[in-house]
């Protein structure tokens, strides 16, 4: 008799419900929850629901689901969602990763030079609060609700919406219902230690998921007949998984979410549980696959829907959001600035008030600002105004200004090295910055620069830096072979010290030119005895001398990637005038050297690409002050003097006070970050070649390479064959780590 009663009960239950949600047109609440990468499923049930015509007329979502429900409100629809993803490069997103053409000049030297980089204050090392700002992902989701930049109330919005975020200081619940949507998304889905937290209305808020990763109580009373909830949390894991400390962690954590979600669930009236427990909340590369598990978990559910759908008699049409492609700047409002001024703020960003510009080109500017390190956090807002937005920015300036910073490296002429880096901002002003690396391992040396940034006028610089090899073998040339024939080569101590003073100016942002004034003292010795028992001495001194120099550069460079480029054109020119010198032998003679290089990147596929490059240099002046000279030979990138790479041939051993280069090198992303690679370069060099012609006939020495790259957070590792054309030279070059 029970059982005839209750099944009466459900079936009158569901004719009355049918019933009434025909009569009434029932209104749709949507809960979407955190989950991180799980919650592409979610786009998967906004997919489904659109096909099947359901009508969402509220939408609450955490962390994930705020991402997604939010955008969700904002106008676009599942299929739109599903585009989004697909064109998204998490990879950039999550790393906040900085397009090396948005940085400047000695940015970019920085970034490809040290592998770590942590606060340090009152003799601390700090560890920074997360992996990344979230800035990457903030101008997306910017761009992407630029639509309804004018909604402050988000139950205006065409989908009602909130989210809801954790405020850190009191560890409260924060209901996010109103202001800028991109922020209050931004808040929501900061995740802990991947992204920072951030400030809104004077609060430091992060993830929702740590207090509420389902927002269903809010639901309640906004006036709903029936919720959907959509569940990609994590349950309790089975006891044969509690075999290790970070499974024992991750379920400790989860049963307070378990206990609450077993009210939640039978609040929800469907309840939808993607299956995607095998993935993690950082799957970013498997979003096809959780989007379609997503549209799967829907199908148990699929009749209600339809009884819902049929009620509502809506459908779903995607909205017209028009792509942004310019904005026209009506005003700018700058808040936060202490240290800085508007003004240094506007010059990063490169826009002004009345101007419009592509949004790739707003961008940018936010990138420049950005690559400076000079703030914490960068959040701005646009507001309609006269066929146009107002665009106004809160910044919180870096309270770090020193650093210290590590690299690893080795290669076969400097051999293995480890990097420590002591880096302060604001020494002595505003825009100065000091830094001095110290660079122990096979061979000792450092480097020191003071730094004051001036923009586009007149910036100032000093430099001083140590090179020294106690077993350099001898380049060619430093020696006349055919004077003392029955010496090749030879272990010499090479040491030099050169110090710089400069002032430089960006012309553009990627166009600098540079003059200065240098000193560099030079000193060579041998103690082989091959040597010595030719010139019956203890020591012999191949060079010692100061050598008093001008000198001048103009670099243009919009090279995509310094160690595997695959867009861009590099040109540099320079000149040095040595005018004086206290060399040793005391027959130096003025001596001026030029030198140049052009190169230019491109693509020939999606994975293909190819760099083009030319080098030249020649010199004016009767001095034979053969150091000065220029050399070929080895592989790397960071050569000192006038010397540079050449396939083939082994470090310095070819010499001569004029040459000419041509290379080239065709490269194979075959899997994101990996790279095979063949290299050809050939060469005339020798003195006078530009006075003879020589420059101009085949090359005397060719060189060829091929090898395998990866890039990695320490910089480049390589490993490389070369051979020669026109000898039996060949070997392996090793480069592990970024070059210092």
């Amino acid at each position: 008799m029970r059982n005839l009663l209750i099944l009466f009960f459900l079936f009158f239950f569901h004719w009355s419900f049918s019933q009434e949600s025909e009569r009434k047109n029932p209104r749709v609440g949507l809960v979407l929850s955190g989950g991180g990468a799980k919650g592409f499923a979610h786009i998967g049930v906004l997919k489904t629901l659109d096909s099947l015509g359901v009508r969402v007329d509220y939408v609450a979502g955490t962390s994930m689901g705020a991402v997604i429900g939010g955008l969700y409100a904002a106008g676009y629809s599942g299929k739109q969602l599903d585009s989004i993803i697909s064109a998204a490069n998490f990879d950039l997103l999550i790393t906040d990763a900085v397009p090396r053409k948005s940085k400047t000049f000695y940015e970019r030297k920085n970034a490809e030079k040290y592998a770590l980089s942590l606060p340090f204050s009152n003799f601390k090392i700090h560890l920074p609060s997360s992996i990344s700002r979230g800035q990457n992902v903030f101008n997306l989701l910017s761009k992407l609700t630029l639509n309804v930049s004018g909604v402050k109330d988000f139950s205006k919005l065409p989908v009602p919406f909130y989210c809801i975020a954790t405020d850190m200081q009191t560890g409260q619940e924060v209901v996010l219902d109103h202001g800028n949507l991109a922020q209050a998304i931004a808040a929501s889905s900061a995740l802990p230690t991947l992204y920072q937290p951030v400030t809104l209305d004077n609060k430091l808020l992060m993830d929702g998921g740590i207090v509420n990763n389902y927002p269903i109580i809010g639901l309640e009373s906004k006036d709903l007949d029936i919720i959907i909830g959509v569940d990609v949390q994590d349950g309790l894991l089975t006891i044969n998984k509690l075999e290790s400390v970070s499974n024992i962690l991750i379920q400790i954590s989860n049963f307070r979410v378990a206990e609450e979600m077993v009210g939640k669930s039978k609040l929800t009236d469907i309840y939808i549980k993607p299956k995607v427990s095998e993935y993690s909340i950082v799957s970013f590369k498997d979003g096809d696959e959780i989007i379609r598990k997503g549209q799967t978990a829907v199908s148990p559910h699929l009749e209600g829907l339809k009884t819902i759908a049929k009620a509502q008699n809506f459908t779903k049409t995607e909205a017209s959001i028009p792509e942004i492609q310019k904005i026209k700047i009506n005003d700018i409002s700058i808040s936060g600035l202490n240290k800085y001024t508007a003004a240094y703020v506007r010059g990063k960003l490169r826009f002004r008030t009345g101007e419009t510009i592509s949004f790739d080109d707003f961008s940018k500017g936010v990138n420049n600002l950005v690559a400076t390190n000079n703030f914490d956090s960068f959040l701005y807002k646009f507001s309609p105004a006269d066929q146009g937005y107002n665009f106004s920015a809160k910044v919180t300036e870096a309270k770090n200004t020193a650093f210290i910073k590590f690299g690893v490296h080795y290669d076969p002429l400097y051999k293995s090295a480890a990097l420590l880096n002591l880096t302060k901002k604001q020494l002595i002003f505003k825009n100065d910055v000091v830094s001095l690396d110290f660079i122990l391992g096979d061979n000792t040396r450092y480097n020191f620069d003071y730094y004051i940034d001036k923009g586009f006028y007149w910036s100032v610089g000093i430099n001083s830096k140590y090179i020294g090899f106690d077993n350099f073998t001898n380049p060619a040339g430093l020696i006349d072979e055919g004077m003392y024939p029955e010496i090749d080569k030879i272990q010499m101590t090479f040491s030099e010290f050169t110090h710089q003073i400069f002032a430089e100016t960006l012309i553009k942002k990627d166009l600098a030119l540079k003059i200065g004034v240098e000193l560099k003292d030079l000193k060579i010795t041998t103690n082989d005895n091959v040597f010595l028992s030719v010139f019956d001495t203890t020591e012999y001194r191949i060079e010692d001398g100061e050598f008093y120099s001008l000198f001048g550069s103009l670099k243009i460079d919009t090279i995509d990637n310094k160690f595997f480029p695959t867009s861009g054109f590099l040109f540099e020119g320079n000149f040095k005038f040595y005018f004086a010198s206290s060399d040793f032998r005391d027959d130096f003679n003025e001596l001026t050297t030029f030198k140049s290089q052009i190169s230019k990147a491109f693509k020939i596929a999606d994975k293909l690409s190819m760099n083009v490059s030319t080098e030249g240099g020649f010199k004016v002046g009767s001095s034979d002050t053969k150091i000065l000279h220029f050399g070929l030979g080895g592989y790397g990138s960071n050569y000192f003097n006038n010397y540079s790479t050449f396939y083939g041939y082994d470090y310095f051993s070819l010499n001569g006070n004029s040459f000419v280069k041509i290379a080239s090198t065709l490269d194979y992303e075959f899997i994101n970050n990996h790279h095979f690679n063949f290299s050809a370069n050939f060469a005339n060099i020798g003195d006078d070649i530009f006075l003879n012609s020589k420059w101009f006939e085949s090359p005397s020495y060719g060189g060829y390479s091929v090898g395998y790259g990866l890039e990695t957070i320490f910089g480049p590792i390589e490993l490389k064959y070369n051979w020669s054309g026109g000898s039996n030279e060949s070997g392996f070059y090793v480069n592990v780590g970024y070059w210092f």
